[in-house]
This record gives C-alpha cells, structure tokens and sequence, in this order.
C-alpha cells in the first residue's frame, strides 16, 4: 500500500501538515491540495490543536506544482482541471488565514513556485540554512498563483515582489531572513526539534487571545486606523472577562506561570 502524500498528527496541542512525496520535493500532485483543505478544517475545529505546523518531508518543502501533469493538459488544450485546482487553492488560502491557530511553515528546504507561495499564506516562516525560495512561474512562462501576488507583495514591496517575480531567481536563507520572508533563521541540525519547540510556546498561550490577535494583524494589514480601533475596542472588551485573561491576570499577582487554554482554541 502507497504511504499517503500528507501526513497529519496531533502531539501535545501541535498538529504537524506533512506534504510526502520526497521523490518529487513534496510537488503538489492529485488531490493534495483537497486533502490539505481536509486536514486544515479538521484542525480548525479541534480544540485538541492550538498551533499548527506545516513542513515537507526530505530534503525539500514544495516544489510547487506537478509540471508533468500540467503538460498533460497543455497537450488536451483543457483548463477545466486548472479551473477546478485554483479554486480548491483559493480555499486553502481561505482556511489558513481564516483559521483560530497560528500557523507556521517550517521551510526545511526548497520551496518554490506554489510551494513558496503556500509558506507564505502560512502566518509565520521557520528556515534553515538549507531554506530556498523562488518564485520560478516565469520560468515556465506562467504567472504565480497561491495567493503570491498578495503575500510577496506586502511582504517584501512592489518593486522587489516584481524582481523576484520576473527574474525568479533563487533566494538563499540568509537574504530570505534579511527580506522578513523567513521570521528566523535556524541551525539545520535539529531543525524540527526547533519548530516544535517554537510551536510548542504558541501552543502554551491563550487560545481566544491568539485567535483575536491573528485577525487583528491581518485586518491591520488593510483596513484604516479606525477600523483598527473599532476592532481592537471590541477584541479587548471580549478578552478582558474571558478564562484565560482571568488566569493571566490571576497568575501574574501569584507571581507563576498562567495555565492557558481551558476554555477551547478561540474557534
């Protein structure tokens, strides 16, 4: 039996994504794009999960799309199928920004092309020095999808989002962490054990208020300074008599840490 092309697991409040096709770079084939919606909503609803993390297995993190099968439908001169992929694409997106829990790409090699794109819908970047991002549509005479022209834009500018989008060069670890593409650069060696480590303090703090923070700092991305007050107004009114505000505030005065969390994920 062929071992299936994600990977899900739940581990002390952390549900780790594993895109596996190694022989491939984890290039996004079939219907894994479906099953990533699938798992996405699942964890979007447990309270079991309070971050998530998605990574690649191997050596790569997603080299993006299957261009075989993408020649398959050149050659039928059919784009129903890309039709049908860019919407399921386009509610992947939906789900990761959309969901209570942070979510963090740990970039454990390349990722180009969606597969690029995709680390950058998640809401933070892990990379290593073995991190490589390009945005290599153009090469292909194709134009970036999974949501690139929104988020490499607001990440990195118009003028570079163009460079890299035109020339869809290679970008090292290093410069990917001097442009915010990555939030930190870390040692190869125990890669994983880091993130989790990471993941693992999103996964400790206040679910409701995490949740609240994340539509917080997307809204803030877009929206105008009253609109950002409006909802800060009401975010904090909610947050100030919820459990875990309670807890935090108790275990402040009792000088110890706050036990975050009983009060479900914020979703």
């Amino acid at each position: 039996m062929d071992a299936p092309q994600i990977l899900a697991d739940v581990s002390e409040h952390v549900g780790t994504i594993t895109l596996n096709r190694p022989e491939a770079m984890n290039a996004l084939h079939g219907d894994m794009r479906e099953v990533l919606l699938a798992i996405l909503e699942g964890f979007a609803s447990d309270r079991r999960v309070r971050s998530v993390v998605v990574t690649g297995a191997g050596k790569a993190f997603c080299a993006g799309g299957d261009i075989a099968a993408m020649a398959e439908r050149q050659g039928e001169e059919d784009t129903s199928g890309m039709d049908r992929t860019l919407v399921t694409v386009g509610r992947v997106l939906h789900q990761l920004r959309g969901m209570p829990q942070p979510v963090v790409a740990a970039v454990n090699g390349a990722a180009a092309g969606g597969g690029m794109n995709l680390a950058l819908a998640c809401d933070m970047r892990l990379g290593s020095e073995n991190t490589l991002f390009a945005q290599s549509f153009v090469k292909i005479g194709l134009v970036p999808d999974w949501g690139g022209f929104a988020f490499l834009t607001r990440l990195v500018g118009t003028a570079k989002a163009m460079e890299i989008m035109m020339l869809g060069e290679r970008i090292g670890a290093e410069e990917a962490h001097r442009l915010g593409l990555l939030n930190r650069l870390l040692p190869a060696n125990g890669f994983m054990d880091q993130v989790r480590e990471f993941a693992g303090r999103l996964a400790a703090g206040p679910p409701e208020t995490l949740a609240a923070i994340k539509r917080g700092v997307y809204l803030g991305a877009d929206a105008s300074l009253a609109e950002v007050l409006a909802y800060e107004h009401r975010s904090q009114r909610t947050a100030f008599l919820s459990d875990d505000a309670r807890e935090g505030i108790r275990a402040f005065l009792e000088k110890r840490p706050p036990r975050f969390g009983s009060g479900g994920n914020g979703g």
